[in-house]
């Protein structure tokens, strides 16, 4: 059977933005199970850490099966590869990422994957993306997976949804990444042919 995972970022006790990642995993109950019932995280969380930075994984099905934490080091991306799948299907939050992983084991000399779909930019291998022109701050409109950071920022006004054309990388000038362990405005990269590889 398929599993689901929800990543959390608990910061000194604090389980945040838990509301959007209860109602995703309620949603994705309902959609794949069936099943109604509401489920919060916060009753399973038990021995959450009160100090420091830790990450919080949530593994459920119709019910949750497993919540552990650990503490949380941010992994630095300094450069993109784009890689291509009009396939790749990731728009439930599953423990299954062989597609993802597949795609991320082309990144050759790069750090991550950003990954084209249909010829539009999405998401990296582990983030959602922004990219900013002219002081504006622009995500994919159809990522592979509509994350909790993104949401609760497309909710603030802090983010506009776009289509954004892979050809059209490079008049942009800034590519944000950022998913619930990596805070918007925590990892930045200058769009240039060296940063980010277009082939």
């Amino acid at each position: 059977m398929c599993r689901f995972i929800e990543t959390i970022q608990v910061r000194d006790g604090e389980l945040r933005n838990l509301t959007h990642h209860n109602r995703r995993m309620n949603e994705t109950r309902k959609a794949v199970f069936g099943v109604s019932e509401q489920l919060d995280i916060r009753r399973y969380a038990e021995g959450c850490p009160v100090h420091g930075i830790h990450k919080c994984r949530v593994v459920y099905d119709r019910e949750i099966c497993e919540v552990a934490f650990s503490p949380y080091i941010m992994r630095l991306v300094h450069s993109l590869r784009l890689a291509y799948s009009d396939t790749v299907d990731y728009h439930y939050k599953s423990t299954d990422r062989k597609e993802l992983e597949a795609l991320y084991s082309l990144r050759g000399n790069q750090d991550d994957v950003l990954i084209v779909r249909n010829h539009l930019l999405t998401d990296t291998s582990i983030a959602n993306v922004a990219l900013e022109k002219e002081g504006v701050w622009y995500t994919p409109a159809t990522p592979l997976l509509k994350g909790t950071k993104r949401a609760w920022l497309l909710e603030q006004g802090l983010l506009a949804e776009c289509d954004i054309p892979a050809d059209d990388i490079y008049s942009y000038s800034r590519i944000a990444l950022f998913n619930a362990m990596i805070d918007f405005g925590s990892l930045f990269l200058d769009i240039n042919r060296d940063t980010v590889i277009h082939i």
